[in-house]
């Protein structure tokens, strides 16, 4: 069975060295790489790989920020490399289905490698999505996440991707280009989309919106507004921790402290 494997590290030798190491392994696929977590952050979605090779320390999203934005039914596998020092160690050697430490042993890559080939033949991999959500709340200082907590994304990310978005308008249907909505804000038991021309509004929750839209495209950003993330032109900081996004079309939406981990996803 061949393993799909990404490689993430923000140094391009260090990905070159990974990747020559790797080719000694016949069951080893690269299928991409990606030099911060933004990037692999597509490219999970998009290559769908069993096996990552995860650097812990980049600029923009780390690598504990992508492990977090990732929906628990795409978490492939992975394997941290870090400079940490011993005690931190601890942390991936107990949650972390192997680590490597800078700069990388051939015998330590390939004794990782056979760990992850036990493991998936083992069919182990959820008990390994669970290891690293324990790790992110220790890592984080936040309350351990629960799998049935995760699986909210997981679900999301199970639904078939809509392409228009169904509205009920004084007796006809208006079916609305996905990539015409701006952001969607709450109105009591009501949800209001807006896009560059009109705002139509609709009878839903915000979690029934959410399972509906591509979460590849849109964010939450505050407990009451969803943005089209590839419409945010600009990002300004205030002081008080929390954002302003500046839209494409002037709009200027408040990104909340509640949700400040989305805004390393939208630089």
């Amino acid at each position: 069975m061949s393993i799909r494997a990404l490689i993430v590290d923000d140094e391009p030798l260090a990905r070159r060295g990974i990747a020559l190491r790797l080719a000694r392994h016949p069951d080893i696929e690269i299928v991409g790489e990606a030099a911060n977590g933004r990037e692999a952050f597509f490219a999970i979605s998009e290559h769908l790989p069993t096996l990552m090779f995860l650097d812990v320390q980049m600029p923009g999203v780390d690598g504990f920020e992508l492990l977090r934005a990732v929906p628990l039914s795409q978490l492939p596998l992975t394997v941290f490399v870090t400079a940490y020092d011993q005690y931190a160690l601890q942390a991936f050697d107990a949650n972390a289905i192997d680590y490597l430490l800078k700069p990388i042993e051939d015998a330590r890559l390939d004794a990782a490698i056979e760990r992850v080939r036990r493991a998936l033949a083992a069919r182990d991999a959820d008990d390994h999505c669970a290891r690293l959500l324990r790790l992110l709340g220790n890592v984080s200082g936040k309350p351990d996440l629960t799998l049935d907590e995760a699986l909210v994304d997981a679900d999301r990310m199970a639904q078939p991707v809509e392409e228009r978005l169904a509205i009920r308008d004084a007796g006809r249907i208006l079916r609305v280009p996905i990539e015409e909505i701006l952001w969607i804000d709450a109105a009591g038991d009501y949800m209001c989309v807006h896009t560059g021309k009109d705002t139509h509004v609709l009878r839903a929750t915000m979690r029934e919106l959410e399972s509906r839209l591509d979460p590849r495209r849109f964010q939450r950003i505050h407990r009451s507004t969803i943005v089209n993330v590839g419409r945010v032109k600009e990002l300004r900081a205030h002081l008080n921790g929390e954002y302003f996004l500046i839209l494409d079309s002037g709009q200027q939406l408040k990104l909340s402290r509640s949700y400040k981990d989305k805004v390393r996803l939208l630089h």
